[in-house]
């Protein structure tokens, strides 16, 4: 079963007993009781007997922090674990890619938004939204936050801090030109109304059937403590303005989004376990400490977080993280080393560095898809790019089968970019065209093009008599190490049949700067394969130009995106796919909505706008043996933001 199946009836966002999370009332002494009392533990104290990390019981007894009755939402979420009830202490070790890596980040120690993936990936569940309900025609959402909760400073969280994130961050133009797609129908931004404190009324003008799913991993609404940023918006303050002068800043703006940075300002409040204590660009570290008024807590009423801190050292090697995976000083992983060449070291590692593998169900349905920009600036390039043949023929020239043996340790199998085969919409045929490797058939395919001409060297000649050539670019460090080694027997198979291409490897940074829509610069690009399993109608970026992630056609994604404000418009079949989709994000209907998705599967199959190269079933990540309930199977994807389904507040060290 897929999210897809999963629309929550109204009776099921309203019903919070039993499966992976549930509810619990801070009533009896007992439970509120901040008595430390306990077995001692190698990291720490053992939770079953005390109701709060001892660090913090000190404070209480010091007079520096409120009880925990005070600091806990009336009705907390109670995570159900997957192991055992755990220990409070301990250091969470970990590592960032470089700077740029902000997505490892979010997917540890910051997922947390109204509604959540569960630990399966096949439901969204209650998170920081106590309930939701939802009216029969998808048009209305009654948002009810926990009575209570506070953010890490202490304030209370309520609606106003929705209200604020909407109407004056959301929809103030000068902060974000375009309203993010999640929070409207039909191109129209929805209505935001406060009902009481802790309720609010989201209204669409048209039904918004993919609303639940989104809010499972779109975090905008609660993003924004108006007690704290308010100061630095120019509509509650008019000194923002001069703030942001005295700071060198061109425009109260600028002020706002460096104050508004999760991961740059400490002092920014948050609602995740851990709270930023040394900020991304201070050193070679970032950390961050326990929340004191984090709002969830396990089965036996103990607040969590269990672990005191994360450290991430920021390294820009990724065979040094290996080497530090490797001696154990990793303690969980699930990103830059997984990859199948570093099985075998990580393999042999294990019992000096004292670590074990957990499966990741991988939902990317292609570990290396290649992207020709069909809307680039060279009107000559662009011709040829759009052209299906040329792209068939480059697809042709690709031996898979000795990708597979080189650079996938033959593991993996010939794929295009076309969902799972364990998907519902799987498609043998969508999946399997042109992944044949043969030469002959490319060759035929590129002079179909008009590239019969070649200079002396053998390469082809454009239609005005310039040598074809471009570049594949590469973020570096690459998310997936497979890509430099991928790319690099691309761009030779593609020269041996006359297209002079070449491997561009550049920093992250600059990669997204050179594909966003505004510069338009690449020529060719990969990543990986996202929104081949359980998550195909969210995130389609592959299967028609859905987003600035579609890289194969950034002006025809931004025109969708912004509903035709930026960008270029498409036509014909491209156009005919957004029309479908916006029908499917209409509609509240499931069997609808997949047959919808169908039909812009079928026209995915025949327009061919990128290249697939290899789909790996599973992947894998490495959890220290000390390094308590991580779940031994987690679905791996970004939209999801593994390994965040898994709980990590809930982890422990013992």
């Amino acid at each position: 079963m897929t999210p897809d199946d999963l629309r929550p009836s109204r009776r099921d966002l309203l019903r919070w007993g039993g499966g992976t999370l549930a509810v619990a009332s801070l009533t009896s002494c007992s439970f509120l009781s901040t008595d430390p009392t306990s077995e001692p533990g190698a990291a720490g104290v053992k939770a079953k007997n005390a109701k709060e990390a001892p660090a913090l019981s000190t404070l209480v007894e010091q007079g520096k922090l409120p009880k925990l009755a005070e600091r806990m939402p009336k009705i907390p979420l109670v995570v159900q674990n997957t192991e055992s009830v755990g220990v409070y202490g301990g250091t969470w070790r970990s590592v960032l890619l470089n700077a740029a890596d902000t997505s490892w980040l979010a997917r540890t120690i910051g997922y947390e938004t109204l509604l959540r993936w569960d630990t399966t990936g096949t439901k969204v569940i209650p998170n920081i939204a106590e309930g939701i309900e939802g009216s029969d025609d998808g048009r209305e959402f009654r948002i009810r936050l926990r009575e209570g909760m506070k953010w890490s400073d202490g304030q209370p969280f309520t609606a106003d801090d929705l209200m604020f994130a909407y109407n004056d961050v959301m929809l103030n133009k000068e902060i974000s030109p375009v309203v993010s797609d999640y929070i409207t129908s039909d191109g129209v931004p929805a209505k935001l109304e406060k009902v009481d404190t802790h309720t609010v009324l989201v209204t669409f003008p048209k039904p918004n059937g993919l609303f639940y799913r989104k809010l499972a991993y779109q975090g905008a609404l609660i993003s924004y403590p108006r007690h704290y940023l308010e100061q630095f918006h120019k509509d509650h303050n008019p000194e923002a303005v001069r703030m942001a002068k005295e700071e060198k800043l061109t425009d109260w703006t600028d002020l706002f989004g460096a104050r508004a940075d999760r991961w740059a300002n400490a002092d920014l409040p948050t609602l995740c376990a851990w709270e930023i204590q040394n900020p991304l660009g201070t050193g070679n570290q970032v950390v961050a400490v326990r929340n004191p008024y984090y709002w969830k807590t396990d089965p036996n009423g103990s607040q969590l977080p269990y672990i005191d801190r994360v450290v991430f050292n920021v390294i820009s090697d990724a065979q040094v993280i290996l080497l530090r995976a490797t001696a154990g000083e990793i303690d969980m992983s699930t990103r830059h080393i997984n990859t199948l060449p570093n099985k075998p070291v990580l393999a042999s590692g294990r019992g000096k560095g004292k670590y074990h593998f957990i499966t990741l169900e991988n939902t990317v349905m292609n570990d290396l898809v290649l992207s020709l920009n069909l809307n680039h600036k060279d009107p000559v390039l662009r011709q040829i790019f759009q052209n299906k043949d040329f792209r068939i023929g480059l697809s042709h020239a690709i031996d898979r089968p000795e990708m597979i043996k080189s650079v996938w340790q033959r593991q993996g199998v010939p794929w295009q970019a076309a969902p799972d085969d364990r998907s519902e919409f799987y498609d043998e045929e969508f999946a399997t065209q042109f992944t044949a490797y043969d030469p002959d058939r490319a060759n035929d395919h590129l002079d179909r093009v008009g590239l019969t001409r070649k200079d002396g060297e053998g390469f082809r000649l454009r239609p005005d008599g310039k040598r074809l050539v471009f570049q594949i670019e590469v973020a570096s460090p690459a998310v997936t190490p497979s890509w430099v080694d991928g790319t690099e027997m691309v761009t030779e198979y593609w020269r041996k049949v006359g297209v002079d291409v070449r491997t561009k490897s550049e920093d992250r940074t600059l990669f997204y700067e050179r594909k966003d829509p505004l510069a338009n610069q690449h020529d060719a690009g990969v990543w990986s394969g996202d929104g081949g399993l359980k998550i195909e109608i969210v995130e389609p970026r592959w299967y028609f130009p859905f987003s600035n992630e579609s890289l194969y056609a950034v002006l025809w994604a931004d025109w969708f995106s912004s509903r035709g404000k930026r960008g270029q418009k498409p036509s014909g079949a491209t156009l005919r796919q957004m029309e479908l989709y916006w029908q499917l994000t209409a509609t509240v209907d499931v069997e609808q909505q997949k047959q919808l998705f169908r039909e812009i599967l079928k026209i995915a199959k025949e327009q061919f706008y990128c290249i697939g190269t290899v789909r790996i079933p599973n992947t894998y990540g490495i959890v220290k043996d000390n390094f308590y309930n991580v779940p031994n199977n987690l679905p791996e994807s970004a939209v999801m933001n593994t390994p965040a389904p898994g709980n990590p507040e809930q982890w422990f060290i013992s």
